[in-house]
C-alpha cells in the first residue's frame, strides 16, 4: 500500500490560492492600489493597506519564472518521496518567489535561470500540485 503524501497546510489566507489550483489555474496575491504581486498571502509593504486584505485579490499570473535556487534530494526526507527529486525556488515573472518541484527532466539537468512554466500534477486522488517544468529548452525526463 503505497503511503499518503503529506497535505500542503491549509489557513484561511491560503486556501484560495488551493481552490484556483484544483481548477488548473496559478494565482497570486495582487495590490488593487500598486499592483504589487504576493506569495503567500500578504499586506503590500509599498503603502498603508485596508484592514482584512481589503486592497489585495487573488488574480491569475502567468506561471511563468526561471530557478532561483534548487536542492537534489538523494534521500527522501519522507516515505511518501521517491528520489532523486529537485525542490526549487523558482523567482515568478511577477516578482514572489514560490517553493515547488521540477518535473520533466532529469534531477542533474536542472540549472540556476533555467526557465520553467507550472503544471498542475494529480499527486493523489485529491490532491493537485502547482509544480514546474523547463519551459523552452529539451531535457531528458526523469
Amino acid at each position: 500500500m503505497a503511503i499518503p503524501r503529506p497535505k500542503p497546510n491549509l489557513n484561511e489566507s491560503i486556501i484560495p490560492f488551493w481552490h484556483a489550483v484544483n481548477d488548473k489555474k496559478f494565482k497570486l496575491m495582487r495590490c488593487t492600489k500598486c499592483s504589487a504581486w504576493y506569495f503567500p498571502a500578504a499586506y503590500c509593504r509599498f503603502h498603508a493597506n485596508e484592514p482584512f486584505y481589503g486592497n489585495m485579490r487573488w488574480e491569475e499570473a502567468s506561471g511563468r519564472g526561471k530557478v532561483f535556487a534548487y536542492n537534489i534530494h538523494h534521500r527522501s526526507l519522507h516515505p511518501a518521496f521517491e528520489g532523486p527529486y529537485v525542490y526549487a525556488l523558482i523567482e515568478l515573472e511577477e516578482g514572489p518567489m514560490f517553493g515547488t518541484n521540477i518535473v520533466g527532466c532529469a534531477p542533474e539537468d536542472v540549472k540556476i535561470g533555467m526557465p520553467v512554466e507550472v503544471v498542475f500534477s494529480q499527486v493523489e486522488e485529491d490532491l493537485i500540485l502547482p509544480q514546474f517544468r523547463p519551459s523552452g529548452i529539451v531535457c531528458e525526463p526523469a
